[in-house]
């Protein structure tokens, strides 16, 4: 807001907006005050309010804090904290995300703040503590670690206790089961109420002890009418526990032949689950790994100039302007600009590229990246969270913590899953004790605790953030950065990749091509002599031929003249040197007959043509193009061999376009497009092929970027084509598209596997515990067993989604589609 103007206007957005009964925007404090009508939803008010603001031109200022969340333990957790979160006053936007344990929050800024969120959460039924921006990923996220470790060694303590206490249990009553005269040894040995006795105090003592967060967590979330997976396994273990107990201290209570005891199942259940709980710790702590690699390149010291001499500081203690100095061997401590010395410096961990990067003076240098040789002294630019690796892992979490829309189903299914099984349970024990046999009890209700115990929303609450989660990570080490989660669900359906030509396909500068010359003069001195002239020159072709002549021994230039719009004029080693255009060969009187061949054939590659004369004489001709990167047509291969068109969007002469377009392959070129229309050029390829993705990296990119489906940014382009994008590729190598792509398709694919599982798992499972294949079969299922599927059934998805973390960019991997004979339908 800049004047009365914006405030009025601002105003009248907040005032429109259903639900306020009166707004006032304070241009002095830049804040607006709204007053609500009553009975008003406070949560959906402020998304209509953002809404409007955002709609008028002035948008909210929101900020955006993560929690790390204890105690969710399926997909009904999270359900339950973004409800809490969303109902909010002040929150936009809450996603929780059960794989990382965190909760994502937007909010308005002055609305509500951190502290206040957390109590939200807290007053849910769970632990909230908000990580801080203090070192960008620094102090928190050691915190956060320390915080997993913890959590991983009290999941391995209690499922260690669980399972020394259940062995006995288990051994005593399955083993005579299933060897009857260790049965008979038993019973002689102690007596049958001396063992029930026995498995009574050490069941007693696993739900007292490790098991006892069932029942802490599970039974008040079922009083307030919200069950979720420690309800069901307090209701099914205390279920079996409680008849066990009736049977071995008042049997008189129980129908005749109906007492006998479960503690076995009700032990063994605990520990299973308990077992599947750390287990799953351990599989989403390496779903997260590459998060904390991210973060372990960052150096905890630095070597930093005070006054006369180099002294080690802690990194938080470094400031903009330092002068550092970096060894070999050395990880770079913040972004920064060399100002001394020369190395290479391995930056795979920011490109993917392996191949280390010369860096002198001037270069820039980013956090995390390695020196390899020299010693190198640069000059801080950028520290704590706004180094490109705090952004960049900052990009990573905000992807992680995003929700596809495939997971609507999903999180649908799970909202009504645990109340629907409570009542497939009760339906169980009822059909139980209609139609089996007398006594029916025991039956009964072994059936129902196998319901109970063998329904898992926890696959299904894991299925698409762990998918999530390594693959945005290992994206992250492949230099290709998803900015938002449910990109990677919308680049696996394009159907066209559309890239901008310079500096995206092509180099994004002019190179000598070739050099033609006449009888009498030699490449070389021709050469040597035009990059002298030359040499005073900016221009983006007077570049290009002293990069052609790098090495070279350039004399000095004795006389300059720049002619505008035409070349320019000089003297070198006493000879007279016009370098130029055809128009400017022609005013001279020059004849350019001997270069008729080699000029078309230079229009026809798209190349412009720079003409020499020496002495009056025409000497040569240089031909000057933007060369395509050495990867670009093996990117557009792999594309194709993907299924997907390639397209070129440009606003560059259609010669040339056209000559980069046939020398890589390309389907569709759109050439001489001014950059208000390449969004307009995106709408026409998504009207004829379908889903589109872009991919570009200038400022006049950014209205494309933003139109496309996907739109993908090339990482050394500017702030706006990054800030417009959905995804960014580091390297600025077009291949990044096909690795970004490749990685879309085989999470989603992941994805649809795990979601396949967690959904057939429980159809096939739960019908078979409440015993559909008895009257057929004489099939029941086993509490124990259910506990054991259980938990195996949310290892499996953790490892499905750990298998992403082997995905590596192979442009050849996919055989190349066979191409549509004529009159073939498509």
């Amino acid at each position: 807001m800049h004047c009365a103007g914006c405030v009025g206007r601002a105003e009248r957005a907040l005032a429109g907006t259903p639900g306020v009964a009166e707004a006032s925007v304070n241009l002095a404090t830049e804040r607006g005050t709204i007053t609500a009508k009553a009975g008003v939803d406070a949560a959906v008010l402020t998304r209509d309010v953002v809404a409007a603001l955002t709609k008028a031109g002035y948008p909210a200022r929101t900020r955006e804090v993560v929690f790390d969340v204890s105690g969710m333990s399926c997909a009904s957790c999270v359900g339950r904290v973004e409800t809490a979160l969303r109902g909010a006053e002040g929150v936009v936007e809450a996603t929780a995300n059960f794989a990382a344990d965190t909760a994502q929050v937007r909010y308005l800024e002055g609305a509500t703040d951190p502290a206040q969120l957390a109590r939200i959460i807290t007053s849910a039924g769970y632990e909230a503590h908000p990580r801080g921006a203090a070192d960008g990923a620094g102090a928190e996220e050691d915190a956060g670690a320390a915080r997993r470790d913890a959590e991983l060694r009290r999941a391995a303590w209690s499922a260690g206790v669980a399972g020394a206490l259940a062995l006995p249990v288990f051994v005593v009553e399955m083993g005579g089961h299933l060897f009857p005269p260790f049965h008979h040894f038993l019973m002689g040995l102690y007596g049958q109420d001396a063992l029930w006795m026995g498995q009574f105090i050490l069941t007693t003592l696993i739900f007292l002890w490790p098991g006892r967060v069932f029942f802490i967590r599970g039974i008040p979330a079922l009083l307030r009418g919200a069950p979720e997976m420690n309800s069901l396994v307090a209701l099914g273990a205390g279920a079996a526990y409680a008849f066990s107990v009736i049977s071995l201290f008042a049997p008189g209570i129980l129908p005749d032949g109906a007492a006998a005891v479960y503690f076995e199942a009700a032990a063994v259940i605990v520990a299973l689950i308990l077992l599947g709980r750390w287990l799953e710790a351990r599989a989403k702590g390496r779903a997260g790994a590459a998060i904390r690699a991210l973060i372990a390149l960052r150096p905890d010291v630095a070597e930093v100039r005070r006054g006369a001499d180099w002294t080690e500081v802690p990194l938080s203690a470094v400031v903009v302007g330092d002068l550092l100095r970096l060894r070999p061997g050395a990880r770079v401590a913040v972004d920064g600009v060399v100002r001394a010395g020369e190395s290479y410096v391995d930056e795979s961990m920011m490109t993917g590229e392996p191949v280390p990067v010369a860096k002198t003076q001037g270069a820039s240098l980013s956090a995390g990246s390695i020196n390899t040789q020299g010693v190198l002294q640069y000059e801080a630019t950028a520290v704590g969270a706004d180094t490109a690796l705090a952004k960049i892992v900052a990009m990573v979490e905000r992807a992680q913590g995003g929700k596809l829309p495939v997971q609507a189903l999903a999180d649908r299914v799970v909202r009504v899953f645990v109340p629907v099984v409570i009542a497939i349970a009760l339906l169980t024990v009822a059909a139980w004790m209609i139609f089996a046999p007398a006594p029916a009890l025991g039956s009964a209700l072994v059936a129902g605790v196998s319901v109970l115990i063998i329904a898992c929303p926890c696959a299904m609450g894991l299925a698409t953030p762990t998918s999530i989660m390594v693959g945005t990570g290992r994206a992250a080490a492949l230099g290709v950065l998803f900015r938002k989660g449910d990109a990677l669900q919308r680049l696996s359906a394009v159907k066209v990749m559309a890239f901008d030509k310079t500096g995206t396909l092509t180099e994004g500068q002019p190179d000598v091509r070739e050099v033609l010359c006449t009888a009498g003069f030699e490449r070389a001195n021709v050469l040597r002599l035009a990059a002298a002239a030359e040499s005073g020159s900016e221009h983006p072709v007077a570049r290009a031929i002293l990069r052609a002549a790098k090495g070279m021994d350039l004399p000095e230039v004795e006389a300059f003249r720049a002619v505008t719009g035409a070349g320019i004029e000089a003297e070198v080693e006493g000879r007279a040197l016009r370098i130029g255009s055809a128009r400017m060969m022609g005013e001279a009187g020059l004849d350019l007959a001997p270069f008729a061949k080699a000029l078309a054939e230079s229009d026809a590659a798209g190349a412009s043509p720079l003409f020499v004369a020496i002495d009056g004489a025409l000497a040569a001709l240089i031909s000057v193009a933007d060369a395509p990167k050495p990867s670009a047509a093996a990117a557009v291969k792999a594309l194709h061999a993907r299924g997907v068109k390639v397209a070129m969007i440009t606003g560059d002469a259609r010669a040339a376009a056209d000559a980069v377009a046939a020398d890589l392959g390309i389907d569709h070129v759109e050439a001489e497009v001014r950059p208000e229309d390449k969004a307009a050029a995106i709408v026409a390829l998504r009207d004829r092929y379908g889903a589109v993705a872009f991919t570009g990296d200038g400022i006049n990119d950014a209205p494309a970027l933003a139109e496309a489906d996907v739109g993908l940014a090339i990482g050394t382009g500017t702030d706006v084509a990054i800030e417009s994008a959905d995804v960014v590729l580091v390297s600025g190598d077009p291949v990044g598209a096909v690795t970004a792509l490749d990685l879309s398709r085989k999470t989603m694919r992941n994805i649809r596997q795990n979601l396949f599982w967690a959904f057939a798992y429980n159809a096939a499972l739960i019908p078979v515990a409440a015993g559909v294949l008895y009257p057929a079969f004489g099939v029941t299922l086993s509490p124990m067993l259910g506990a054991g599927a259980m938990a195996l059934s949310s290892i499996f998805v953790l490892s499905n989604a750990l298998r992403l973390r082997r995905v590596t960019p192979v442009l050849t991997d996919v055989p190349a589609i066979s191409p549509i004979a004529k009159g073939e339908a498509a």
